[in-house]
């Protein structure tokens, strides 16, 4: 946690819209000054207002990610306007739903470029400023698919899983080094979000995530708890521990499983509409403000169980022990 005396700066990328939106709303709440990393003019417009009507101040910066000199160029700028970052949260991310055998070349690298090569670029950016401080938090924002991948989404899993291996390698040499600056990944469940409304597709039906949905203040709140705590790792929510648990136990028998229930579950029963656009390349948020919640509010949860019990688990275990001796002291009364 930082020990200024002023208010935190955190970098957020993928700002615009989604989880992002929301982790830079949760940051705003605290007072903190918030760095809005997105290539979608109007949703970091709407990012920016947000942010400031809770007490934070933004700075806008339309940045792609891809592009390694444009991530430093920002980060550079949040340094000058807003002072030494304090935390960077890596969220910005593209995706394709389709097989495989219908993907091209450019799709498997843009993709890459983006939701992997984004988050690396924006760690060295992050660990430029960070290391020699010796202080500093960056969040990679994960998923459950970083371990467990589903069908028709082989881009995004692949990235999520490089992620995974990029961010164990540096925190290894981070703690090689003995320094004080953490990196910690989230991995998220299904959250409702505007990408399935413009995510590159070629499924028959609208994509959808994968039930149980959650909204993304939770994952917001779990990102930006652990930008404050010295955690290796985070599973938000019990559908993103069994995926990463079964796959531990069970990874064929979730092949077989994925392969009958995969396709279905991520589509909706209607069909896609002849005028859909997509933001693999060009960003659609660039007119349009979509905000932070996508088109499943009313199947979405606004909370975690688990996550509450994970960020909790020392009061547990005390309440636990607790139990414990008091059942044993009831038994030895008898």
């Amino acid at each position: 946690m930082s020990t200024r005396s002023g208010p935190e700066v955190a970098v957020v990328t993928g700002a615009s819209a989604g989880v992002g939106r929301a982790t830079a709303q949760a940051f705003a709440k605290r007072g903190a000054r918030v760095g809005l990393l997105a290539r979608g003019r109007a949703g970091l417009e709407g990012a920016r207002t947000e942010v400031e009507s809770f007490g934070g101040k933004a700075l806008v910066l339309p940045t792609d990610v891809a592009y390694a000199e444009a991530v430093e160029a920002a980060a550079q700028r949040v340094e000058e306007e807003l002072g030494p970052i304090d935390v960077w949260v890596n969220d910005a991310m593209v995706s394709v739903f389709s097989p495989a055998k219908e993907m091209t070349p450019e799709e498997y690298k843009r993709v890459t470029e983006v939701s992997y090569l984004g988050t690396v670029y924006g760690t060295l950016a992050a660990l430029k400023r960070m290391l020699p401080r010796n202080k500093g938090h960056i969040v990679q924002v994960g998923s459950a698919l970083a371990y467990r991948a589903i069908p028709l989404q082989s881009a995004y899993c692949g990235s999520k899983h490089a992620i995974q291996g990029f961010t164990e390698s540096v925190r290894s040499e981070l703690i090689h080094d003995r320094s004080d600056v953490r990196i910690t990944m989230v991995q998220l469940p299904a959250v409702n979000t505007p990408q399935f409304g413009w995510v590159r597709s070629r499924l028959p039906n609208n994509p959808q995530p994968v039930p149980p949905i959650f909204q993304p203040e939770v994952p917001a709140e779990a990102i930006y708890w652990a930008a404050h705590h010295d955690r290796n790792e985070l599973w938000l929510a019990w559908p993103a521990v069994k995926a990463i648990l079964g796959n531990k136990v069970i990874p064929r028998e979730l092949d077989y499983y994925l392969a009958r229930t995969g396709f279905d579950s991520q589509q909706t029963d209607e069909p896609v509409g002849p005028d859909r656009k997509d933001n693999l390349f060009e960003p659609v948020d660039d007119a349009e403000d979509r905000g932070a919640h996508g088109a499943f509010d009313e199947r979405s949860l606004p909370k975690s169980y688990q996550w509450l019990a994970s960020t909790h688990r020392t009061w547990l275990a005390a309440a636990g022990a607790l139990g414990l001796t008091a059942a044993a002291y009831a038994a030895r009364k008898r």
